[in-house]
């Protein structure tokens, strides 16, 4: 990550901002520790679709639904830099191209590892496959909770936030979107 060096000296002045001494004993490594957390948390500005994909497309005549579940992902409020996390529900239906399984959860993941909106988050996902795939349809479901909304402000610690992105049939079609939905009704936590 570039900057990391004047990164570790913006949390060490931060942490004097706090009113703390950034020489005591617990505190001598948190610039560093933090500036790191921070780099890996926004290492997805640092990666692209053609790197995580790396040619896992296949040509099959495969027309059914296809649906990873339960994804977990961790991501930044652009708003307050405080995490939120949750799982995230993917599906697709082909047109001749089928994608490597293990590249979804990928694909969550870089554009999670970035300062977001969970419902920014939601659409490049889906998006994102539609562009790759040119399926027939996308699904993208995320359920989260926002620690934004837990910890400060409203303080509400069972609120889970849910946001979806229907691309071509699931969004067209109500059975195929209903399909969609009981599938990641009954998925176990």
């Amino acid at each position: 990550m570039r900057g990391l060096t004047g990164m570790k000296e913006l949390i060490r002045k931060m942490i004097v901002r706090m009113g703390e001494d950034p020489k005591r004993q617990g505190l001598k490594k948190t610039p560093e520790r933090v500036a790191e957390m921070f780099a890996f948390l926004t290492s997805g500005y640092r990666t692209s679709l053609e790197e995580i994909i790396n040619g896992a497309i296949y040509r099959e005549d495969y027309d059914e639904m296809v649906c990873v579940a339960n994804i977990q992902f961790y991501s930044l409020c652009e708003h307050h830099l405080i995490p939120f996390f949750g799982k995230a529900h993917v599906a697709y239906i082909p047109d001749g191209r089928l994608i490597g399984l293990s590249k979804i959860p990928r694909i969550v993941d870089m554009y999670a590892r970035r300062l977001q909106l969970q419902e920014r988050l939601t659409q490049q996902i889906a998006q994102s496959l539609a562009d790759i795939l040119k399926p027939k349809g996308v699904g993208v479901v995320l359920e989260a909770e926002h620690l934004c909304i837990q910890m400060r402000g409203v303080q509400k610690q069972k609120s889970m936030a849910v946001t979806s992105a229907m691309r071509g049939v699931f969004k067209d079609n109500l059975r195929v979107r209903n399909e969609f939905l009981s599938l990641i009704q009954h998925q176990p936590d």
